[in-house]
């Protein structure tokens, strides 16, 4: 049985367009995204506020429970309830690329926090901590999407 070159070329695009259906379902949930925006912002607040124990505790308590949270969803198989995809598709660089958005943030809010600080802003910490917030939210799930993609 031979099939005709529009066959193939047919069979091809039906497997790239599953694969990318597949693809878009690696990722992290939505909620979890929010949640980074939200409590990195919580605690460029809380940092704001300049009492140092607060501002540890907070930190100590974001690290541990964004520890668990991550622990659970970073390897991306889980972006929604539809489908779990393999270890295979959703791969090992969809956590590392997650890592590195987070440490570049953490660069990015401590750098532009330093900058307010020194034009005399008040609260350099809270407006600084929307920047990576904004990014994270809307740049994490892209992240993700390319990382299952390439």
């Amino acid at each position: 049985m031979s099939i005709s070159p529009d066959e193939a070329r047919a069979a091809l695009a039906a497997a790239e367009t599953g694969r990318r259906a597949v693809a878009d379902e690696v990722g992290l949930p939505a909620w979890y995204w929010w949640g980074l925006g939200a409590c990195w912002i919580a605690l460029g607040t809380i940092g704001d506020l300049g009492t140092w124990w607060l501002t540890s505790v907070a930190t100590l308590v974001f690290g541990a429970v964004h520890s668990w949270v991550f622990g659970r969803v970073a390897d991306g198989r889980r972006r929604t309830s539809l489908v779990t995809v393999s270890r295979e598709v959703a791969g090992r660089r969809t956590m590392l690329n997650v890592w590195f958005l987070l440490l570049a943030m953490i660069v990015v809010g401590a750098g532009f926090a330093l900058l307010i600080a020194a034009d005399g802003a008040r609260h350099p910490g809270t407006i600084a901590s929307v920047l990576p917030a904004a990014i994270i939210v809307a740049g994490g799930p892209r992240l993700v999407r390319w990382s299952a993609g390439s």
